[in-house]
Parts: structure tokens; sequence; C-alpha cells
């Protein structure tokens, strides 16, 4: 069974190599090899969580004087859970994606990229050394750079996949420098050994190591300062826009600090706690105001995701690993269904939907469960993992405790308000078109498919509690409060006026709400413009001071050669008088030493 460990990143791997190979024509093959590939991780996934136990391999890569590197994997019982929702969540895009793509003529390289970027998060998921799962962590970034980029018919898909790939470039030089100094201070890149010798490293030496890490976490999972990438990565296509944001690229950022949970104690804690709480707020304000449907989603996974990096700061690494396996879930439901709700409203925008409820139960009653399961509704499983965190954090108190769970009450609120104002403005209300349809089967089945684990989750979570205890009564009815003020508020305003958007209460805010606070501009100005400028200014230099240098050595070298060579071409008459001045001035110098030396 340990040996099959590999079959998780390296069967997606293989088709995806071999899916590379299909012609552009050759839709169904490259379907069948992508499909094939995700299929078997699927099955080894479940296997090795249905067993239960805990399986390693691992072999010498290559070494480094005192440090050897190992392709070793590890698979823990939570590490199976997470396998088994990162293949689920890909087996059903890749299935979604051969209808939803049905008139695109990259299908092929599309599928054959899905599979890669399946083996990358498989890769970090099952990975027991830091540089096995560094190679994965970037594998993964090339992979969502082209799939961001897929729609090259759309002028900002391109953009988008290029500042994704910046973005998180940005945070991944941390996570190197991090694993550097790890490996450095431990002398071995295997987590286990790594975390063993903790104490034996300086406190300052740890905050310093957990912090770098950390840039890289948050670049990949969209955490304040590195979040603004996501939202425009919707320029890629739906189904992709499922797959980063449900159970791989963005959940990665989390579940590295699982795995390295023991590095964030005292002031790397507090910071962690501190970006969660202003990530989770301030996405959540920009759902609330977002009138594009795919970005009211993508700011709902930079919010959701800041709860999963809450809990990590108060040291409740199981309840942050349920939110994620419940985020996955319900995320990757509510995007393939807004997809199907695109392709009938036509677009993205809100304000051109409404009333598609009717004609359409399989997608009115699915999505309606996402959206109940990202709003906290009990029992469904958004409410025990959000509660979970927060339970945890009111026991640990102190700073990072109360920080946790006073931004997370707040964005229990915000969440229940954006999820109902999204469900309200697509499905009830007048007609603004087409009164909707089902999708078809390839499309309609993941849907129904994931409402299961949306709703079996919160059953197996009231079941048998994360933290081992029932709810209490503190924080529970605070969160059952904050979601019932935050759901109630926003369908008391639109049943006031069912023709006006509820975000129109934001007023003057809304704007600055919608745009991110301002963030891409000040990016702009703080970073875009000033390293645009010193670009052109170094390209300028080069070309005038440098290059100028060069060439201009080469004019005066040439000049003065031609200059030379035009004396010696002078004629006789010339050369002549020059030789008898020379001899005349020779003499004189002569002349002058023999006189000084007798004088």
């Amino acid at each position: 069974m340990s040996a099959s460990i590999w079959l998780l990143p390296l069967a997606p791997a293989a088709c995806a190599l071999a899916g590379l190979l299909v012609p552009p024509s050759g839709r169904r093959p490259a379907a069948a090899i992508a499909v094939t590939g995700t299929a078997i991780a699927f099955v080894t996934a479940v296997a090795l969580a249905f067993g239960g136990g805990t399986y390693h391999f691992a072999t010498r890569l290559a070494g480094f004087g005192d440090i050897t590197v190992h392709a070793a994997v590890t698979v823990t019982p939570v590490a199976a859970y997470v396998a088994v929702a990162v293949a689920t969540v890909a087996l059903l895009v890749q299935v979604y994606s051969y209808a939803y793509l049905r008139d695109d003529d990259r299908y092929v390289p599309y599928a054959a990229q899905v599979a890669l970027f399946t083996a990358a998060m498989l890769l970090v998921v099952v990975s027991d050394d830091l540089v096995l799962l560094l190679i994965g962590w970037e594998l993964m970034g090339a992979c969502s750079y082209l799939l961001i980029g897929h729609d090259r018919r759309l002028p900002e898909a391109p953009a988008a996949a290029v500042k994704a790939f910046l973005v998180t470039r940005v945070g991944d030089v941390g996570l190197l420098l991090g694993i550097a100094l790890l490996g450095f201070h431990t002398g071995s890149f295997r987590i286990p050994e790594v975390l063993a010798a903790l104490p034996d490293m300086t406190p300052g030496t740890v905050t310093a190591a957990a912090l770098l890490v950390l840039a890289g976490a948050a670049g990949k999972s969209a955490q304040f300062p590195l979040h603004s990438w996501l939202p425009d990565a919707m320029a890629g296509p739906t189904p992709v826009s499922a797959l980063i944001h449900a159970a791989t690229m963005v959940a990665a950022g989390a579940f590295l600090l699982f795995r390295l949970l023991p590095l964030y104690t005292g002031a790397a804690a507090v910071v962690v706690a501190l970006v969660a709480a202003v990530t989770m707020i301030g996405a959540a304000l920009a759902a609330l105001a977002s009138d594009d449907l795919k970005r009211v989603l993508a700011w709902s996974t930079v919010s959701q995701v800041a709860f999963m990096f809450g809990g990590i700061a108060v040291a409740a690494g199981d309840a942050a690993v349920f939110h994620l396996l419940s985020h996955a879930a319900f995320k990757a439901l509510l995007f393939l269904a807004a997809g199907a709700v695109i392709h009938v409203a036509g677009g993205n925008s809100l304000a051109a939907m409404g009333g598609l409820r009717h004609g359409a139960p399989v997608l009115f009653t699915t999505m309606t469960l996402g959206f109940a399961a990202l709003a906290g509704i009990p029992p469904l499983s958004g409410f025990w993992s959000k509660e979970s965190i927060l339970g945890a954090a009111a026991g640990a108190g102190g700073l990072t405790g109360n920080l946790v769970l006073w931004a997370g009450i707040v964005t229990v609120a915000l969440t229940a308000a954006y999820a109902t104002r999204a469900w309200l403005l697509v499905f009830l209300g007048a007609p603004r078109g087409s009164t909707g349809h089902d999708p078809e089967p390839l499309m309609r089945w993941p849907l129904l498919i994931l409402a299961v684990p949306t709703v079996l989750l919160g059953v197996a979570a009231f079941a048998g509690p994360v933290s081992g205890e029932p709810p209490h009564l503190w924080p529970t009815l605070p969160v059952l409060a904050a979601t019932a003020l935050g759901a109630a508020a926003v369908y008391l305003w639109w049943r006031r006026e069912p023709a006006t958007d509820p975000a129109t209460r934001l007023g003057a805010a809304r704007p600055l709400f919608a745009a991110g606070f301002g963030f891409d501009t000040l990016q702009r100005a703080l970073v875009v413009i000033p390293v645009t400028l010193l670009g052109r200014f170094a390209s300028w230099a080069d070309v005038t001071i440098v290059d100028g240098a060069v060439d201009g050595s080469g004019h005066v070298t040439s000049a003065t050669a031609r200059r030379i060579a035009g004396w010696h071409l002078a004629g006789l008459p010339r050369h002549l008088w020059f030789t008898a001045a020379g001899a005349v001035l020779l003499a004189a110098v002569g002349t002058a030493a023999y006189l000084g030396m007798w004088a």
C-alpha cells in the first residue's frame, strides 16, 4: 500500500504528459486520458482514506553536502481526506469541462493542464520533504498561469494570468527562503525531522522561518496583502475557477501551514491572526458589493480561506482542515452551478439575472444548498466548520484568539448577507431574460454529486464534532445570531424593493468595496508604476550609458586610428619636415642634458 502512494501524483501526471501528445482534434481521447489519470488518483485516495493508517515511502533523491533531499511521501488520515477532496473535485471538473468547453478548439491541452495541475496539488498534499513539496508548489503555479489565460479571446485573460503568476511568485520567494532557512538550521528537509528540531533553534530563527513560509502560503491562498490576483483569475474558464478556488491552489497555503503548525506560536501566530482578520472581513465586504457572480464567489473564497488561516493561528489545525474539506465541497458546487447560471443568463452580471428557479429544479436545489453551506446555515457543513474554528478561538483567548473570534463573527454576518443577496438576485424576483433550464447531464451530475458531501459533512460533524466536544453556547449562539442577522437584513432590504439590488444600501461605499478597497490602484501606484519606471530607466541607461560608452569608445578609437593613418599617408615633404624637427628636438634635449651634467 505504501508504494501505491506515488499513484496519487504520478497517475494524473503521466496522463497529462500523454494528453499533451494528442492532436488538437482529439477531444475524446484527450478527455479519456485525463479522466483516467484523475480517476486512478481518486480510487487510490479513497483506498488510503478507508485504510485509516499512515503510509510512508521514501528514497534518497540527491545530496548537498550534509543535507539530503528525499523523494519522500507520507499519507496520514488527514492527508488522505484532503487527497480525496482534491481528486473528487478534479475528476468532476474534468467531466464537467468536456461539456462546458464543447466548442473550445483548445480543449485538448486544457484537459492535460488540468490533470497536471491535479498531480501538482496531490504532490503538495503527500510530500514529506520540503524540496519535493516545493516542486509540486511551483508546478501548480505554472499550471494556474496556463489555465487562467486559457481563453485567449478574452483580452483580460492574459493579464490576469500574468498577474496571478507574478503575485504568487512574490510569496514563493519567501517560501523558498523559509525552506532554505529551515534546512540549513535543522540539517534536513524532511518535515518530521524539521519539526523535531525546532526546539533546538533560536526563537528568532523559528519566527523568521514561519513568516517566510507564511508569505508563500499567503500568495498561493490569496491572503492579504497578496490577495489581489484571485478575483482577476475569474477570467479563466468557470471549471478552472472551481478547481483553483475549491480544493487545490488556494487551499494549498492553508494545508502547508497545517503541515508546519508547530512553527506558528507566539509572534508568528499573531501575524497569521492579523492576516486572517483583515482578509476575511475585507473580502466579505468586497463580495457583498460586487455585481459579478463569479467575483462574488472569488471574494468569498478569499474570505473563507482566511477562516482556515484563523484556525492555524489558534492552533486548531484539525478545525482548519475540516473547513478546507467543507469549503472544497460547497465552493466547487457553487462555481460549477455558476457556470450553468452564466450560460443561461448570457453573462456574469447579477443585474441580468433573476427568476432562474423556474424550469431548473436541479440547478436551483443544488446551488441553494451551496449558498446555505457558505452562509453557515445548520446543519450544513459550513456552519460546523466555522463554529469549530471560532470555538477554538474563544478557547484560545488572548490577542490571537480574540482577533480570530471577533473578526470571524463579523465575517459570518457578512457571509450570510452576500450569500443571501446572490441567491435572491439569481433565483428570485422577476425574470430578466431566460427563465432557465437545467444543464445537460455531464454538467448536471457533478452538481448532484457535490451536493452530497455538502450535506453529509455537516451530518458527520454533528455526529462527531471536530474538537471532540459538542458545541457550547459560546460562541455558537453569537454565530447563529450573526448568520440570521446578515441574511435577514438583506432579505428585508430586497423584499421592500425586489427590483433593486440590496447592495445599493451600501451607498457611496459600494464602489470602494467592489474594487477591493482600491488595493489594485494602490498596488499599481506603489509597485507597478515604480517598477515600470525603474525598468524603463534601466533600459535607457543600458542603451544610452552602457552601450553608449562601449559604442563611444569604439568611435573614438576608430577616429583616432583614422587620424593617425592620415598622418602616415602624408607626402614625403611633410615626413622630412617632421623628421628634421624631431632631430632638432632630440639634439636640443641631448645638449641640455650634457651641459647640465658638467655644470
